[in-house]
C-alpha cells in the first residue's frame, strides 16, 4: 500500500480449487457473480454468463431449480467452452437439489461447485437424508461445496432451538443475537456433518449472508474466529443504484481490511434492462480502491465545481473509463500489469497539474475563463498540450500509446516499463 496504511494481514483460510479458480490460502480476493436468466434457456443463459467473464467475474453462479434447469446446464457448459469462455459454473440449489444432482448427471459433471441452503435442503426427518445426497454426489464428482447460510430462510428448528436456550440462560441475549448465532450455528453444524461423510475440509465453503451491514459484519466477525474454512462474503437483496453500492462497500470493505474474506459478491438489484455486469464492476472496485488487486486501470477525476461550468471533462473522464474497460480484456492478454496503470482527468488548473503530475498519464482541462489548452503529463511530466475539438480522440490515442510502450508484452516481447513489486498484487480474470 503507497499511502501507508496496513492492512490486517489476511485470516489463515484453507484454499479451495474450484475448477481451477483458488479460493482462500495465500490466492487473491477473488471476484464472483450470478446470472439472473432463466437457465433453461440456452442462449440466454450462455451469453450473459460470457458477458460477466468477460467483464471479470472469476466465478458465476447459476440458478437450477428445476428439471429443464438441469437439463441445460451441461449445454451452457459446452456452448461457453466452444467461445473459449472456461469460467467455472457453480450451481444453486434450493429444496430439490438433491433430486436434480441425482436424477442429472451431466448437471452434476459439468458444474464446478455446487450451493447447498441449509435452510431449504428439507425439514425434520428428510433433512440429512437430502443434505447427504448432496453431499455424496460432491465426492463422487470432486465438487467443492458452499454451505450458504442465509438469514431470510434461516433453519427454524435451530431458532427454535437457540431460542429455548436462551431463555434459559441466566443472561439471555436479545433476539437479534440469537439470530446471528444461528446463522453462525447452522454454517459450522453443517459443515462438521459434511466432514463426517468424507467431504474435505478443502473442499468447503461458507457463507452467512444477511441484508444489513452491522449484523454482517458481526456474524462473518465470529464466523472467522470459530473456523478456518474459505468464506464468501456478500450482503444479501443490498438494493439497487446507490443504495446497494453503498451498503455492499460499507460491509464488505470493513472486513476486508481486517483479512477476513476469500471471494466476494456484490448483490445488486438492476434496474429494469440495467446490466449484470454491473456487479463485477463494484465488485472489482471494492477491491482496487482498497488495494486489494488490480483490474483495469483506475481513473481519477475531479467532481467539478463552479470553476468547471463546462461538462468537457465530464464527457473526458466517462470516455476514457469506459475506453479502457473496454479494452481491458484484450490488454490483459497482451501486456502485463497494465491494470495498474492511473490515469487523471481534471476539470482545472487548482488541482489539475498537481493531480496528474502524480498519475501514470493525466491531462489538465480548461476550466471557465482559463485558456482553451490542456497540458498532458506523462510520468509526471508536461509532455505536450491538446487543444481544439478533439481533445477526446487524441487523449484516448495517447493512453492507447501509453500502453504499448510503456508494459511489456506477454511472451518476452518488446521492452516496457517494469513492472511494480511494491504494487497490490493482481490476478487473472476468468
Amino acid at each position: 500500500m503507497s499511502n501507508g496504511l496496513k492492512l490486517t494481514d489476511r485470516r489463515n483460510s484453507i484454499p479451495v480449487d474450484i475448477g481451477g479458480v483458488i479460493l482462500g490460502g495465500d490466492a487473491p480476493v477473488v471476484v464472483q457473480s450470478m446470472t439472473n436468466t432463466d437457465t433453461a434457456d440456452v442462449a440466454a443463459t450462455v451469453e450473459q454468463v460470457a458477458q460477466l467473464a468477460r467483464a471479470g467475474s472469476e466465478l458465476v453462479r447459476i440458478t437450477v431449480n428445476n428439471e429443464d434447469a438441469a437439463k441445460a446446464v451441461p449445454h451452457i457448459r459446452d456452448e461457453l467452452d466452444k467461445r473459449a469462455c472456461a469460467v467455472p459454473l457453480v450451481g444453486d440449489f434450493h429444496y430439490i437439489g438433491h433430486k436434480l444432482l441425482s436424477a442429472y448427471p451431466a448437471c452434476a459433471e459439468a458444474l464446478a461447485k455446487y450451493r447447498i441452503n441449509p435452510g431449504n435442503v428439507g425439514f425434520r426427518e428428510k433433512r440429512d437424508k437430502q443434505f447427504s445426497s448432496m453431499i455424496e454426489t460432491a465426492l463422487e464428482y470432486g465438487r467443492p461445496v458452499r454451505i450458504g447460510v442465509n438469514w431470510g430462510s434461516l433453519d427454524q428448528e435451530l431458532v427454535t432451538r437457540l431460542m429455548n436456550e436462551n431463555a434459559k440462560s441466566p443472561n439471555p441475549k436479545d433476539a437479534a443475537e440469537v439470530t446471528r448465532e444461528a446463522l453462525v450455528v447452522s454454517a459450522l453444524e453443517n459443515a462438521a456433518r459434511a466432514e463426517e461423510l468424507g467431504l474435505s475440509r478443502d473442499r468447503i465453503v461458507l457463507s452467512c449472508k444477511v441484508s444489513d451491514v452491522q449484523s454482517l459484519i458481526a456474524v462473518y466477525a465470529d464466523l472467522a474466529g470459530r473456523s478456518d474454512y474459505a468464506l464468501h462474503l456478500g450482503l444479501t437483496e443490498a438494493g439497487m443504484g446507490s443504495k446497494g453500492i453503498v451498503a455492499s462497500t460499507a460491509a464488505l470493505a470493513v472486513l476486508l481490511q481486517n483479512g477476513i474474506g476469500d471471494t466476494i459478491r456484490v448483490s445488486l438489484t438492476p434496474e429494469p434492462g440495467g446490466d449484470r455486469t454491473r456487479e463485477v464492476v463494484v465488485a472489482q472496485e471494492i477491491l482496487q480502491t482498497m488495494g486489494l488487486r488490480s483490474f483495469a486501470p483506475l481513473v481519477i477525476a475531479c467532481p467539478g465545481c463552479g470553476r468547471t461550468t463546462s461538462t468537457v471533462f465530464q464527457e473526458l473522464a466517462e470516455k476514457i473509463q469506459t475506453h479502457v474497460r473496454q479494452r481491458m480484456p484484450e490488454w490483459k492478454k497482451t501486456y502485463q500489469g497494465v491494470e495498474d496503470m492511473n490515469l487523471a482527468v481534471m476539470g482545472c488548473i487548482v488541482n489539475g497539474p498537481g493531480e496528474s503530475k502524480h498519475a501514470d498519464i493525466g491531462i489538465s482541462l480548461p476550466g471557465t475563463g482559463e485558456e482553451p489548452a490542456a497540458p498532458v503529463f506523462i510520468d509526471g511530466e508536461k509532455t505536450l498540450t491538446l487543444r481544439g475539438p478533439d481533445i477526446a480522440e487524441e487523449f484516448q490515442k495517447i493512453v492507447d500509446d501509453y500502453v504499448d510502450s510503456h508494459y511489456k508484452r506477454r511472451g518476452g516481447q518488446n521492452g516496457g516499463k517494469d513492472l511494480d513489486t511494491d504494487r497490490a498484487p493482481s490476478a487473472a480474470a476468468g
